[in-house]
């Protein structure tokens, strides 16, 4: 797994039409926090169970690719935390090109536990919607 910094990954889409864009966060964190345009939900966890499934995770992005292993994936979440155990996940079901957003969308904490406000896709005024 690489690593780019929501710059270099939002340049990284565009220079590569055919990577696809996930966001591993629960669907409810992706619609109301708000999420990059053309990204696709496929959440490492969600609701009410809150633990990962691996195998189902995988399960969906090989139905997103068509099994295509050598497909870009590029992976987005809240902090860039996530992203980490689900590209691993990718990385051992044999995803050859797998990227990590560092900081993820909404990045790290500040001094007062807010985010947004030191890095992250949000903070360097990269698209996003909110629902």
């Amino acid at each position: 797994m690489k690593h780019l910094l929501p710059r270099e990954a939002s340049e990284f889409l565009q220079q590569v039409p055919e990577a696809l864009f996930i966001d591993v966060r629960m669907e409810i964190e992706s619609l109301y926090v708000g999420r990059p345009p053309a990204v696709i939900n496929i959440p490492w966890y969600e609701y009410p169970e809150l633990k990962p499934d691996p195998a189902a995770f995988v399960a969906a992005v090989e139905r997103e690719t068509g099994g295509d292993k050598a497909r870009p994936l590029v992976l987005l979440c809240r902090s860039g935390k996530r992203t980490l155990d689900a590209g691993q996940a990718l990385d051992r079901a044999g995803y050859e090109r797998v990227y990590n957003v560092l900081h993820g969308f909404e990045g790290d904490l500040d001094d007062d536990f807010k985010r947004s406000t030191l890095n992250g896709w949000r903070f360097d005024g990269l698209p996003w919607e909110q629902m």
